[in-house]
């Protein structure tokens, strides 16, 4: 055959693909590859550690007697491929969780034959799922879970609980609530903060808590020191576990309060000069440490403090992680059919408390097994109130000032004359010094009040804001029938 009637390479590697690959399109334009049958998609650019679509052409080529093909044709071919893949339509793709039809979720358990977790109505079952009800999107970090097995005599949960070192049985709950809140594609989830003494077993009982969701090889880290790097360890997992936390600064604060109920990430495209590229995402986060200092307002409302207590007993780590690995299956198996068994389970949704999916899982889990696990979380949001209030002057200044408010009465000013009043209460007849961080101006008090205001009306101080001809003004009630604020804090 003459080199005019020889097939161009660029055609037989088009012809394979469209063969032996489904191409699709994400609502951010990224083009995926997924082989026929198989739930798990590859962007064609990529050329991460878990191999490429490039890679995975070359091999199916090679390896059908197609032929090897040099960079050229394959670039030719890829591009008509990414080209073609944005006229057809958008689907989603997902990391760890996803909804499936009929109401049921999907929990992938990163093996190569692509067998996940369907979790409907009835149960759960071990599946391969369609292609076009879910694909999975695998980074370096999606480790290999096993396949859970029936947990026949109801003692999973026990085998896990028994591993851990959580101080109270209200501990306990909180931790199984935010497993199966894991579990859900849809539910923001608070994030656990473990906390105890030195040698409490933070670090393991993090492990243990995210190993049954992301694998054996599911491990914490420390926290990057910028937000780009955080984000981008977020994207590429499911939960995201940050370890031995001493300090957090503002702009890490405010990046986790974004992990936890969701955000979008936008920045330029690489080699580009208009295009950008988005990332939206919302996450599973879990902390430890023995204290990050001063907890802001927003945050607290966002985190789960379970804490743990100093084992009587202690094993070696080989010991520890043997018995885990070994009952890592019936531990997935059992959460897998308290998860049917909680979804299942009918209860009202509290509206007071801002993380309102949760509270409401929590709801479902206590009509299910009578755990407690709605009161439980309250009285953390109390404790975190309590956290908040301890490490900030001003609340403790304005919870003082308030003593003095009759209930059902308040009291209006304009931002200076608060900022004036305030200072002068916080300096006393001593004339202490303002402390750093003391607002140095109206607008300053002003805002720093918006972001207490959660936390003051836990302990029944309102504040509240308004304009009259004469101006701005920040006004300050106790309702009628609420007691001083330091009697609230002392039940």
């Amino acid at each position: 055959m003459s080199e005019d009637e020889k097939t161009p390479g660029r055609e037989v590697i088009t012809e394979y693909a469209q063969e032996h690959f489904r191409y699709f399109r994400t609502a951010e334009g990224t083009v995926y590859a997924q082989k026929n049958g198989h739930p798990v998609a590859r962007p064609i650019r990529s050329q991460g550690t878990t191999g490429s679509h490039r890679q995975e052409l070359m091999v199916g080529l090679f390896r059908d007697g197609r032929g090897v093909f040099n960079g050229t044709a394959l670039k030719e071919a890829l591009d008509l491929i990414e080209a073609l893949a944005l006229t057809e339509d958008v689907q989603p793709v997902h990391i760890r969780v996803a909804p499936g039809f009929d109401g049921a979720t999907w929990l992938d358990l990163g093996r190569d034959d692509g067998q996940s977790v369907r979790i409907h109505p009835a149960g759960w079952d071990i599946l391969t799922p369609d292609p076009r009800e879910v694909c999975w999107r695998r980074t370096q970090l999606t480790g290999e879970l096993p396949l859970p097995a029936r947990d026949t005599d109801g003692k999973g949960i026990d085998l896990l609980l028994r591993l851990c070192n959580f101080a109270t049985a209200e501990t306990e709950c909180l931790a199984l609530a935010w497993l199966i809140g894991c579990l859900g594609p849809s539910v923001p989830v608070p994030a656990p903060f473990l906390t105890g003494p030195q040698g409490a077993g933070k670090s393991t009982g993090g492990r243990m808590l995210i190993r049954i969701i992301e694998g054996m090889s599911g491990d914490l880290r420390r926290a990057p020191k910028d937000e780009e790097n955080l984000i981008a360890a977020v994207a590429a997992g499911w939960v995201t576990a940050l370890d031995n936390l001493s300090h957090m600064t503002p702009d890490l604060s405010d990046a986790m309060c974004c992990i936890v109920t969701g955000a979008e990430s936008v920045k330029r495209a690489l080699f580009t000069d208009g295009d950008v590229f988005r990332a939206r995402y919302r996450r599973p986060l879990l902390l430890t440490g023995i204290d990050v200092g001063v907890i802001r307002p927003d945050l607290a409302e966002r985190l789960l403090p379970l804490r743990l207590e100093r084992p009587r007993v202690r094993r070696t780590e080989a010991e520890l992680w043997a018995e885990y690995a070994e009952v890592l299956p019936i531990v997935l198996g059992s959460l897998l059919d308290l998860t049917v068994k909680v979804r299942a389970a009918v209860a009202e949704t509290p509206t007071d408390l801002r993380m309102a999916d949760f509270a409401h899982l929590c709801a479902q889990l206590d009509a299910a097994t009578s755990l407690g696990a709605l009161a439980a979380y309250r009285a953390s949001l109390d404790d975190l109130n309590d956290d908040v209030i301890e490490g900030d002057l001003l609340a403790q200044t304005v919870l003082k000032h308030a003593e003095n408010i009759e209930p059902g009465t308040g009291q209006r000013m304009t931002s200076t004359q608060w900022l004036n009043a305030l200072s002068r209460l916080h300096t006393g007849e001593e004339l202490r010094p303002l402390p750093k961080g003391w607002p140095t101006t109206g607008k300053v008090l002003s805002d720093r009040l918006k972001r207490l205001q959660p936390t003051l009306a836990a302990r029944g101080v309102i504040i509240d804001t308004g304009r009259t001809f004469e101006g701005r003004y920040l006004e300050m009630t106790r309702p009628t029938g609420t007691p001083p604020p330091e009697q609230q804090q002392a039940f």
